[in-house]
């Protein structure tokens, strides 16, 4: 008789177990989670290929073909699906040109104009299709002046640089392409382009070869400074509603003051050989031209719900989005295709019995890349029911780029993510955990901070309060926002076998399953009083040399380190009645609501929470105590008695917010 397979051996142990136990615990179904017959690298594959087999940009045609996918798989996941829609300002390109001036030997000059194209390479028989390199928002324009070198288009990249009148030449990297073209703007260029350096993105070989970034690649993007549409900052962007006229959106200051647009290693490298000294600025001269058009364009959420048998009115919220500037294999549909995949094994759960304790909720997000549109205009468009009910938002965006697991959370989740991680094998060495493998890599097993705002977390934390996290195997890949990153690209270079995206799936699935069926929310605030407490030390060690009392913080923080071992013992001593532990839940989840402020950053009103947000000049840095580090900046500027005066505000705003979270968590009145 031939030997059953482990396979085999599962199957007919869990089929016993489901059939004599009248009861499966949410542990049992979480084991089965994992299992492999459960997961499916073949059917990731499919529609990652399905997903990316056009260019699908937020409102084209090809873009809805993939909402209607991802529509057609919820539902067959028996997932409730719906579609929420929203009417949003778009930017498209219309007109592009660039041209370089070069002076000669003689005194005749030479006129190189560039074609702004990326070569086709590969048999992509939709290549055709990719939407002409642009900068979404990019301001129209006719400019020209001597082209300047300004490396990463950082604050301290323009300090002694005479940009006044020049086009600034600036390469991908470091900081957001939007703080590029608002730092020269506002040391007086009038124009940028922005280009894919070969140091940062090429190699020896490039794709198809290799992973590299061609010559002709380029990097593409959004410059808009603000999140979700526009037109309707601060509320949705449904049928009827209030609009801002161009003029105002301009007014606002978040649109480009100059015209940009981005270009290839092989074009920057043309134009900075004609560059004095390197930086400039001239005596090559760059005429730049761009025209765009600007669009009301309808995007689609596609929402998938699976309702909670105990605690429907709780959600657990997992997301990702759809749209691309090209083909997008790695961003976003990596994270897409993790998604469906999640809703798949969500499926069998359901078939064998499962039911979630609390509601589990499947966003596939549009227009991402424009300016986190979709997931910004729905959590406006719901902010209160999202503020009083949901537990925690899980995201995934480029998630699988190449080896590596990574994570970045709000501090609560710490825990639970790297418990979660013991759980899982590392797809690239299935000897050990993932965790083993993460604690031995160059990330050390560290989980960084959600402050930026570089993908769909930003409007729930920064804007509302909940806890949230981002995972991916990889990290920064060479040719991102380019039309190479397609499924061959993938195909060869990111996951060849696609267990990487099995295994992301995993990690991100049962992180949600643990959030959506422990009785007690795994939440764990001590992560987050001792994060606060190094980043309040190291605030007081910068400030040692000016007369700012650090002292308010610092015991906001050990009155919230007192209150997370409190409710940490009350979880582990057992709260009995189903009352009494929906009390403790509901102080877990609301703790990170106490973080947030209704008048927001001084001068960033939208971005609620005084604890983690972006960098003020680069919208990619993460940064603790954001309203605290725009005025010592200020400070540090002006250099006057009322700015410093101003950081001590925003200390004390801050340590009234950790406070109020401190009595959050111990559910008592003063």
């Amino acid at each position: 008789m031939p030997k059953p397979t482990a396979a085999l051996v599962f199957l007919i142990a869990a089929f016993s177990y489901f059939l004599f136990s009248p009861s499966p615990k949410p542990h049992y179904y979480h084991t089965l989670f994992l299992s492999s017959p459960f997961s499916d690298n073949a059917s990731i594959a499919s529609n990652l290929r399905t997903l990316t087999r056009r260019p699908h940009v937020a409102g084209s045609l090809a873009n809805a073909e993939a909402a209607s996918h991802v529509l057609s798989s919820f539902a067959s996941s028996s997932l409730k699906p719906r579609v929420a829609a929203y009417k949003v300002s778009l930017t498209y390109p219309v007109h592009r040109s660039l041209s370089l001036l070069t002076p000669k030997a003689s005194s005749s000059k030479s006129i190189i104009a560039f074609s702004l194209e990326q070569k086709h390479l590969g048999d992509n028989p939709y290549a055709d299709e990719v939407t002409p390199t642009f900068h979404a928002y990019a301001k129209s324009g006719d400019v020209s002046g001597p082209a300047a070198y300004a490396n990463y288009g950082r604050v301290e990249d323009f300090v002694g640089l005479n940009v006044s009148g020049a086009v600034v030449v600036a390469r991908y990297g470091k900081i957001y392409r939007g703080d590029i073209v608002k730092n020269a703007y506002e040391v007086g260029a009038v124009g940028v382009v922005i280009y894919t350096d070969e140091r940062d993105y090429g190699g020896e070989e490039c794709f198809p070869e290799s992973r590299w970034m061609p010559p002709s690649g380029v990097q593409v993007g959004t410059v808009y400074n603000g999140l979700g549409d526009p037109t309707t900052p601060g509320w949705a962007s449904v049928d009827g509603c209030e609009r801002l006229s161009e003029e105002s959106v301009e007014l606002r200051g978040d649109s480009p003051g100059i015209p940009s647009l981005p270009i290839s290693a092989a074009d920057g490298e043309v134009i900075l050989k004609t560059v004095v000294g390197g930086v400039g600025p001239g005596p090559g001269i760059l005429n730049l031209s761009y025209v765009g058009k600007t669009v009301l364009a309808e995007i689609e959420n596609v929402i998938g719900v699976i309702k909670g048998e105990e605690e429907p009115d709780r959600y657990v919220i997992l997301g990702n989005h759809r749209d691309a500037w090209t083909f997008g294999a790695v961003d976003p549909n990596s994270g897409t295709a993790v998604l469906l995949e999640i809703a798949q094994r969500l499926d069998k759960l359901q078939k064998r019995g499962w039911k979630p304790r609390r509601t589990i909720i499947l966003c596939n997000w549009d227009a991402e890349e424009y300016a986190l549109i979709g997931s910004t205009e729905w959590v406006e468009d719901n902010r209160q029911m999202l503020a009083s009910r949901a537990v925690a938002y899980l995201n995934a965006d480029c998630a699988v780029s190449g080896p590596g697991f990574r994570a970045s959370a709000t501090p609560q989740l710490d825990d639970l993510i790297k418990q979660v991680a013991k759980e899982v094998r590392d797809p690239d060495n299935t000897t050990q955990s993932i965790y083993e493998s993460w604690i031995r890599s160059n990330n050390s097993g560290v989980i960084g901070r959600l402050g930026s705002g570089a993908s769909d977390y930003a409007s729930f934390v920064q804007h509302v309060g909940i806890p949230a996290v981002d995972m991916l195997f990889g990290g920064g890949y060479p040719v991102y926002h380019s039309m190479y990153d397609d499924f061959t690209w993938m195909e060869k270079f990111g996951d060849p076998m696609f267990q990487r995206h099995v295994a992301i799936a995993s990690v991100l699935g049962l992180v949600a399953l643990r959030l959506a069926d422990d009785e007690f929310l795994p939440f764990n605030y001590t992560s987050y009083a001792s994060e606060l407490k190094k980043s309040a030390e190291d605030l007081e060690e910068e400030m040692l040399a000016h007369s700012i009392d650090i002292s308010p913080l610092i015991k906001s923080i050990q009155d919230l380190s007192t209150a997370a071992q409190e409710i940490n013992i009350e979880k582990e001593e057992g709260v009995k009645g189903a009352l009494r532990v929906r009390e403790v839940n509901d102080r877990l989840m609301m703790a990170e609501r106490a973080l947030t402020d209704r008048d927001g950053l001084s001068g960033r009103t939208w971005y609620k929470h005084l604890v983690y947000g972006p960098s003020k000049y680069d919208d990619y840095g993460s940064k603790s105590f954001p309203g605290v580090d725009d005025a010592i900046d200020n400070a540090k500027r002006v250099k006057t008695k009322a700015s410093w005066e101003h950081v001590q505000h925003e200390i004390w705003r801050v340590s009234r917010a950790i406070r109020h979270a401190s009595l959050v968590l111990k559910g008592e009145l003063r």
